[in-house]
């Protein structure tokens, strides 16, 4: 392992840009894609390069587009790209959802075809499962497919389709069998974004941004080989890949990136006092934040590597999407509160617009944007009758 070591490090050294060894803006987040812009040159030349080696999907097998690494080699190469605070060369709903359910339920020619395509970057995903009228209630959704020869034709409407209206592809939820009680009758169907009849519209957020979208499906035509495993048995394929988003939004497999830390941003706003936070109450918030902090990543470090010797995520993975989900707006309100009014702000005042920076700028945003997490990926109440019953055995 030590020569895989020093493999990796002089690979890397040799191979990662200057510019991609610093804190990553969100406006060069690499999600790939056929409409995929590249502010910074060295984020496309830093993602070409990776994928070449395999490394944005480092478990995956050679054959699909992977580097084929084992668990022991998968930590390496984080530990590694660590030390020289690298960024993630390529993220999305490709790595870290509907890639790893293809390699459970896809068939060969569903994994030769998007399996290499994701791991390059070249195809950008959304996730076509919400409806107006089934969020939490995801089963009684009513977009339907109805059989035309070698094709659906699909009709219906979806909603927070995260990126879909930059997307390439999409997996989607679709009713095959209206007479089936709500859970069955449920098919797992891939198609391209592309196809007459999608029509995706942003949603704008309280934040200001629109990652979110609603999608039409018009008469949208889609061959029947694009079905993932059986017709009618979408709900089991459709159960696992909410089981691997929760895991990505729990935070396993999340970047290794170096950021400010909670206790570097409380020297900033609130100052020191012989050696300490001026401020006893914000110290103990401080102090509780990163115990919880510190508590969350040893559990999720015991979980990644179950995940990354091929254990696929079951019912805990909930857990997980919940705590992280509370860390993470626990996070931003300890912020908010540090920052006092030079959190108040929308965007920098015309009289002086040097007082409030850019990056207090985002965190207010980002702030608001951290309401959604209890929802998104199955909200919050969904996260704890799972564990209730599937975790801790809790009577119905």
């Amino acid at each position: 392992m030590d020569e895989f070591r020093q493999e990796i490090r002089s690979w890397l050294a040799d191979n990662c840009p200057e510019s991609m060894r610093t804190p990553m803006d969100v406006e060069e987040m690499p999600a790939g894609g056929r409409q995929g812009t590249y502010p910074n040159p060295d984020t496309k030349v830093w993602l070409e390069r990776m994928a070449e080696r395999g490394f944005t999907a480092p478990t995956w097998p050679k054959a699909y587009g992977g580097a084929g690494l084992s668990r022991e080699q998968v930590e390496v190469l984080q530990e590694e790209m660590q030390l020289i605070n690298a960024r993630p060369a390529l993220v999305g709903m490709g790595l870290s959802m509907i890639g790893p359910a293809l390699l459970e339920f896809g068939n060969e020619a569903q994994k030769t075809e998007h399996l290499p395509k994701i791991a390059r970057g070249e195809i950008r995903w959304c996730q076509g499962y919400s409806e107006p009228g089934s969020g939490s209630d995801l089963a009684s959704l009513r977009t339907s497919a109805v059989s035309d020869g070698d094709d659906y034709i699909i009709n219906g409407q979806k909603i927070w389709t995260s990126g879909a209206d930059t997307a390439d592809w999409i997996f989607c939820l679709v009713r095959t069998d209206p007479d089936a009680p709500k859970h069955q009758g449920i098919t797992f169907i891939l198609f391209d974004m592309e196809s007459p009849g999608v029509t995706p519209r942003p949603i704008r957020l309280i934040s200001g941004r629109s990652p979110f979208c609603e999608t039409f499906f018009d008469n949208v035509r889609v061959p029947k080989a694009n079905v993932v495993s059986e017709v009618n048995e979408g709900w089991t394929v459709a159960k696992r890949l909410l089981q691997y988003e929760r895991t990505a939004i729990g935070g396993i497999g999340g970047s290794t990136q170096q950021t400010a830390t909670i206790s570097d941003l409380a020297k900033e706003y609130v100052g020191l006092a012989d050696g300490k936070l001026a401020d006893p109450i914000m110290r103990e918030e401080v102090i509780t934040q990163r115990i919880n902090d510190r508590s969350l990543r040893l559990a999720l470090q015991q979980l990644r590597e179950e995940t990354e010797a091929g254990r696929a995520p079951g019912p805990q993975s909930s857990m997980f999407k919940y705590y992280a989900t509370e860390q993470n707006k626990s996070r931003y309100d300890l912020m908010m509160s540090m920052m006092g009014t030079r959190a108040l702000a929308w965007e920098a005042p015309e009289v002086d617009p040097d007082f409030f920076d850019e990056e207090e700028l985002e965190t207010t945003r980002a702030w608001l944007r951290s309401r959604a997490n209890s929802i998104e990926g199955g909200s919050s109440e969904i996260q704890l009758n799972i564990i209730a019953k599937r975790v801790l055995g809790l009577p119905d």
